[in-house]
């Protein structure tokens, strides 16, 4: 009789030791409205939420991958296999620029106290945090003392064929991830819209509302004003040729969604799946013979710099009209893009650098992001 008591007991106190069953775990916190990838979720009379990744690199397919974030003394759900941090991120490596910038737009970027490849970041405020931010290195490359040395709560890690190579590494030193996976968006909107999921593993859930809450009627204002106010959409030619192929982005693509919302039409209108598609460079200058712009000229900063890359397109009439723009106005020295990192939490601003080389009577303001090659 002593023995089934104790054996009762034990499964009682097992039972109690954790908190709510992960099924709980259902009740909606946070349901995206442009984002596609993420939602926050939460249980009933629970402090603690759950941030759910869905599909967190390129060619993934059912993958899911959560982050708990418990609160006060609660525990984690019974059975629970995704990742688990105690309390609020405090101190975060960021591995991906992006994160930098979403975490500057939170007023969290006193948080960041480590990076991947700092010289490629353009935010001038982390650069004067000095010795205070440690460059951990690229993935595949990561100095893992470096990392531990800066004790963070949190990595915010990306994947982009597969699952991050640092998964396994973090896991064994029992440091929480959680990735980010922005750069599937196709909305331009919905890339903003992670600042939210950033927000909520920070703490800041009402700044992040707060914050994205004036992105997309900035955006839609100006999109709906370039839809009343013109009549002819200028058609747009895209990028230039890398390793002798010319990569043509789908319909769907981040940078075509743009176009199409600053009046614009991509002269390459085929739905790959949110994929990139090579064309031949017989293929490319046809299309471009049809394009009344040019955007998105790679690493080219001049007109000679992209007739070096591509010289059979001086005959193109967008090219001899001088009606070739970049986006790498903002770049460090190493070569990093600020359009690649506070562009994805502004895309108003960068609508409205489209808008102003698509229908320059609609927008006085200067480039940001943008400029015209010479």
């Amino acid at each position: 009789m002593a023995v089934l008591l104790c054996l009762v007991l034990l499964c009682v106190a097992g039972c109690g030791a954790g908190g709510a069953s992960t099924e709980e775990y259902a009740g909606i916190v946070y349901k995206p409205q442009y984002a596609s990838a993420f939602e926050i979720t939460g249980a009933e009379g629970a402090g603690s939420t759950m941030v759910s990744v869905a599909d967190p690199w390129q060619g993934a397919r059912g993958v899911r991958a959560r982050l708990l974030v418990l609160r006060g003394d609660e525990q984690a759900p019974r059975g629970f296999d995704g990742q688990v941090m105690r309390g609020d991120a405090r101190r975060i490596v960021a591995m991906s620029s992006t994160h930098v910038a979403m975490l500057d737009a939170l007023g969290a970027l006193d948080r960041v106290v480590g990076v991947s490849g700092r010289r490629f970041i353009s935010n001038k405020r982390l650069e004067a945090m000095g010795g205070s931010v440690v460059d951990v290195g690229a993935e595949g490359n990561v100095d893992y003392e470096r990392l531990v040395a800066a004790e963070p709560d949190l990595v915010l890690l990306y994947g982009v064929n597969g699952a991050s190579v640092m998964e396994g590494k973090l896991k064994e030193l029992g440091i929480p991830f959680m990735y980010v996976g922005e750069y599937l968006e196709e909305s331009p909107l919905g890339k903003a819209e992670w600042i939210v999921a950033l927000a909520e593993v920070t703490g800041l859930r009402d700044k992040g509302l707060q914050v994205f809450s004036g992105i997309p009627g900035r955006y839609n204002k100006l999109k709906e004003r370039v839809a009343s106010h013109t009549v002819s959409r200028p058609s747009v030619l895209l990028n230039t040729p890398y390793g002798g192929n010319w990569f043509m982005p789908s319909s769907r693509n981040y940078m075509c969604r743009l176009i199409e919302d600053a009046g614009g039409v991509n002269v390459y209108d085929r739905d790959t799946d949110n994929t990139s598609e090579v064309v031949s460079m017989e293929e490319a200058f046809l299309l471009g013979s049809k394009a009344d712009k040019w955007l998105n000229t790679g690493m080219a900063s001049s007109m000679a710099e992209v007739l070096e890359m591509a010289p059979k397109m001086a005959e193109l009439p967008c090219f001899k009209a001088g009606e070739v723009y970049n986006n790498n106005r903002l770049v460090t020295e190493a070569g990093g893009n600020d359009f690649y990192e506070s562009g994805i939490v502004c895309p108003d601003v960068v609508l409205r650098d489209i808008v102003k080389i698509l229908h320059p009577e609609l927008v006085e303001e200067d480039f940001v992001y943008y400029h015209r090659l010479r």
